[in-house]
């Protein structure tokens, strides 16, 4: 029961209790909710520092010479989740509240100290690179599983998803698509979408490696 409501009651709880409270709540408390400060880049970095955790002890608990290919893949995971973790935070910047040096100013578009401010290939590459990927793992993967699960590769078993993760992965991808449709008509779904989608990405990527480190014999 505890994993049903971590995979299918909390995520689908949250996407609609934001879409009913951004109807009830003023424009002052809404814009600080979406602040550098406010609820959900708080909630998204404390997500990610989770995820590292779990990375770590993974990468500690797992035989890493049995698979390099895994400790590999654990390792790269458990980069990923440090490097995006101190992006939301701009590495401390919101917190400490420092400036940013003059030289960075003209390199990053919104005056902060983080890398994907500063490209599209730092900040729009990586994030459909993860969208993709959360389809693949999310959706894909358990789909083809059911209906014809010889196409998967033995070899990869350790590596695929939960098929529990599919409600993560479809809220995720569904609510960047109904933005887009409700966008196309002038409105808008949440205030900030993205910031959604990315605490969905993130939840996706933590219950993943919670999964890998169950999987994954001592």
């Amino acid at each position: 029961m505890l994993a049903k409501f971590w995979f299918y009651i909390l995520p689908p709880v949250l996407i609609v209790g934001q879409f009913i409270s951004e109807r009830l709540l003023d424009r002052p408390t809404l814009e600080f909710m979406y602040s550098e400060l406010g609820l959900y880049e708080n909630l998204q970095f404390l997500v990610l520092v989770a995820a590292v955790l779990v990375a770590l002890a993974t990468f500690v608990r797992m035989d890493r010479r049995a698979d390099l290919l895994m400790t590999a893949w654990v390792a790269i995971a458990a980069f990923c989740c440090v490097y995006v973790a101190g992006e939301e935070i701009s590495w401390g910047q919101h917190f400490v509240g420092w400036g940013t040096p003059d030289f960075w100013t003209h390199l990053n578009d919104q005056n902060e100290t983080n890398l994907h401010n500063t490209s599209a290939w730092l900040d729009q590459k990586p994030r459909l690179i993860l969208m993709i990927g959360v389809a693949v793992g999310g959706l894909i993967i358990p789909l083809v599983r059911k209906i014809r699960p010889a196409a998967l590769p033995a070899r990869f078993n350790a590596f695929y998803p939960s098929s529990a993760l599919w409600v993560v992965a479809a809220l995720a991808i569904g609510v960047h698509l109904l933005d887009k449709v409700v966008e196309g008509a002038g409105l808008n779904l949440f205030e900030r979408t993205s910031e959604m989608q990315e605490l969905c990405f993130y939840y996706f990527v933590l219950l993943y490696l919670l999964g890998l480190y169950r999987r994954l014999p001592r």
